[in-house]
This record gives C-alpha cells, structure tokens and sequence, in this order.
C-alpha cells in the first residue's frame, strides 16, 4: 500500500468521523464553515488538488475542469447522481470520476414512500390544522384523504430505489407497476409483482400514484414535460425524490394549481435551492428541503465509500465506485 498522502480537497462539512479519518489517511482540506464554493473557488480548488471531494451543489462543469492542474487525478463525489459533473469533459481530461450508489436506497425510498402517505393523507395540512389553535376537534367530514390500498403505484426509473420503494409499496396494497429504460429481470418482476410498461405515456394515464426514482441525464430533463403531465390520471399524486430537472416544474405548478393533479410530495426541485413560487402557495403540495438521503448512517455511508475509492486510487488500482459516461 502507497504511503503517500494526495491533497484532498473537500468542499463542504462532512460528518465529524469522516473528516477524522481523512485527515488521517490524506492531506486533506475542508471546509469548516459549510457553505458552497463559489465558483472561483471551485476553479482554485482543482487548480491545486489531486483529489476533489464534492457535493451536489457543486458544478464541475467544463469550464471548471479546464481549469485543473495536471495533477487532478480524481473526482470522488460524495453522493449518488453525478449529473453535477462533466463526465465527458473529465474523461476526456484523464479524470477518473466517483461516486456512492446503494448506500442511500434505503433512506431515499423511506422519503418516496413517506411523502406518498404524507400527500395521500393530508399530513402537512393536518399538522398546520393542529397547530393554528383553530381546530375544533374530530368531525366525520374533515380532512379526508385518500385510501391507497387497492391504488395503482408508477414507478419512474425500476434501479435500486425504484425497487425498495416498490417493496414499501406492496406492504400497503398498492399494485406495483413500473417504466424503466430496460426490463428488470423475471425474477425481479416475479418478487415485486411489478407490471412493466414500455410506454410511458400510457402508464402515467392509468396510475393514481407517480413516484419519480430515475437519475438525471440529458435523456431524462424534463422525461416528465408538460405534455406528459397533462396525461397523467386527474387526482393522481406525484412524487419526485430523484432529481428536480427530471419533471418540467413550471407545468408541475399550473396542473397542481388548477385540481388536474391532486396532490405532489417533492423533496427536489428544477433550480434548487429556488423553488417555484406557485408550489408556495398551493396547500396541495408536500416540500422537502433535498432531505431523502439525509439520515446520519447515511452520510456516514457516503464518507466511508468516497475514503474507499479514494485510497483505492492512491493505490494504483481502479477505483469500485467508477463512473464511465458513455454508459449513462
């Protein structure tokens, strides 16, 4: 094993224990404050280091990539979608490109699946109700929601978290259909009872829950566009937990503001941190602040499997979480 330490650059504050052991095994840089890099910051940053740590927030576009030194070997995001990261430009840099799928299947299809109950059965309403003094007690006619027994689930993207919320899902007898780029396995669908539908467009017509769990890429912007929403059963729910690029969010708003859809749960949004003003307003909707994965094994997680790739490299061999992006 390389005893050499490579100079690590992290962008923002990592769980105490991971930034520990980086500063063990790396010489590494962090950032005590939490905040995202600016962007001449970011140029500063590849400029120096061999190893870049960063987040969704960061966009290591072409620009940026230009802008590293030679000696930037190794991109090791710490997170699951690496749509934040040139993948051709790096590529075409020399630039080995990381990151940590699995470890966050579980906490992101718990979020899926909460925000399906949360949007179903008026929870963000009722919460507000509870709060505001003005409730008056039980009444037969009060804050009803909808049963999702018996409803039919579209799952959007059948990868790792597709497949758990589908599990999720059947335990509280929605039947589970699904639209993926490729057919899962048999035994897959057998296990999960799962119905695939080649086309999309016919499956949103006849579903009465949507959740969204495929990533971003240039083929999926807006997969979810104004037309599609339009399609979509009337008083169905959606709900996104992947990427906020993945559903036109503006044609989001008007079907939401308008009763065609009957309700939303979104954790992620097309040009976060901004959310769309209509989304505000409206009492239909369930927001989340980019929360899915935020449970403390999971960051924990995250932080072991990015030291993983790290140290892998620094020992000359290729590092297990390899993102190559022809095959996105």
């Amino acid at each position: 094993m390389s005893t050499r330490k490579p100079l690590v650059v992290v962008t923002r504050k990592l769980p105490d224990a991971i930034e520990t052991r980086m500063m063990e095994l790396f010489e590494a840089r962090l950032n005590a404050d939490d905040r995202a890099l600016t962007r001449d910051e970011l140029v500063a940053a590849v400029a120096k280091a061999e190893v870049l740590v960063p987040t969704v927030t960061d966009r290591i576009d072409k620009d940026v990539i230009a802008a590293a030194g030679p000696q930037l070997k190794l991109i090791a995001s710490f997170g699951t979608g690496v749509d934040h990261v040139d993948l051709a430009a790096a590529q075409a840099r020399g630039i080995v490109v990381t990151n940590t799928p699995g470890v966050l299947t579980d906490d992101t299809a718990d979020m899926a699946m909460a925000l399906i109950l949360a949007v179903a059965r008026r929870l963000n309403a009722g919460e507000a109700l509870a709060r505001s003094g003005e409730w008056r007690g039980w009444s037969p006619t009060s804050m009803l929601g909808t049963r999702l027994t018996g409803k039919r689930l579209g799952i959007v993207g059948m990868g790792r978290i597709g497949q758990a919320v589908a599990r999720r899902a059947r335990a509280f007898g929605l039947s589970i259909h699904y639209h993926n780029r490729k057919r899962v396995y048999a035994d897959i669908e057998a296990a999960l009872e799962a119905t695939y539908w080649e086309s999309l467009d016919q499956m949103l017509a006849r579903m009465d829950v949507i959740s969204v769990n495929c990533p971003h890429t240039p083929a999926t912007y807006h997969l979810l566009s104004a037309r599609r929403i339009k399609l979509i059963k009337p008083g169905a729910i959606l709900v996104n937990t992947s990427r906020g690029e993945v559903i036109d969010e503006a044609a989001l708003a008007l079907a939401l503001s308008s009763g065609t859809l009957g309700g939303a749960g979104l954790d992620v949004y097309e040009h976060e941190p901004a959310i769309h003003p209509k989304l505000l307003e409206l009492d239909n909707v369930v927001l989340l602040p980019h929360m899915g994965s935020a449970t403390l094994e999971g960051r924990l997680a995250m932080g072991e499997r990015v030291i993983i790739n790290i140290k892998t490299w620094v020992d000359g061999h290729n590092p297990p979480d390899r993102v190559i992006e022809q095959l996105l």
